[in-house]
């Protein structure tokens, strides 16, 4: 997922023009109007550079859902409503565990912020639609942040503060501050909870 930072016109030009190389297979407005861009079964070039667990390529397995979102609003009812939608057919017909639904800040910490902090990553995980720790003690030992985050997809390679950045954005949004016992909890159970994200 990602949002546009501009409007749906101006996103449509710039993924449509050639000259750009950037394109998603899908958009989506604030209006709730869904256009589709690219076929799904063809490589669309949303995600640039980065990694989800060992794929370092994202583009080629992936599908990019562009948001009409200026990254500083909250998103309309009528987009976040189309989204799940689309989310859910995706999810239906690919049979994709919620794991797969990922955020551009996700696959690139150190380059991007979308879909941002008003993104409702909570609501998509009510619906199935997404992941959402609970944050609450363990009996299990915890491993530490960093290869905890590894272990859900995270790139460690980024270092503690890009990624501890990434995952608050998503997980802990408006929270700043030292790494603290909430963030590994949280890290802790969604490596536990869906280890193993290679095997997508």
């Amino acid at each position: 997922m990602h949002y546009t930072a501009v409007s749906c016109d101006e996103a449509l030009s710039l993924l449509c023009d050639p000259v750009k190389e950037v394109s998603a297979h899908y958009l989506i407005a604030q209006t709730g109007e869904l256009i589709a861009l690219v076929d799904e079964d063809q490589r669309a070039w949303h995600a640039g550079k980065g990694r989800w667990g060992t794929v370092t390529d994202v583009n080629s397995v992936s599908i990019g859902i562009e948001i009409e979102n200026d990254g500083k609003a909250p998103y309309t009812a009528a987009a976040t409503l189309r989204l799940e939608g689309l989310l859910a057919d995706l999810v239906a017909r690919y049979d994709l565990p919620p794991k797969a639904i990922i955020g551009h800040s996700d696959l690139a910490p150190t380059r991007k912020s979308d879909p941002g902090v008003h993104f409702d990553w909570q609501r998509l995980a009510r619906l199935g639609l997404s992941v959402w720790p609970e944050a609450q003690p363990n009996v299990a030992e915890e491993l530490p942040f960093l290869t905890a985050a590894a272990q859900f997809g995270y790139g460690h390679d980024a270092g503690l503060e890009t990624i501890l950045g990434a995952f608050r954005l998503r997980f802990r949004p408006g929270h700043h501050g030292h790494l603290d016992e909430i963030d590994v909890k949280m890290i802790n159970q969604l490596a536990r909870l869906w280890p193993a994200i290679t095997q997508i």
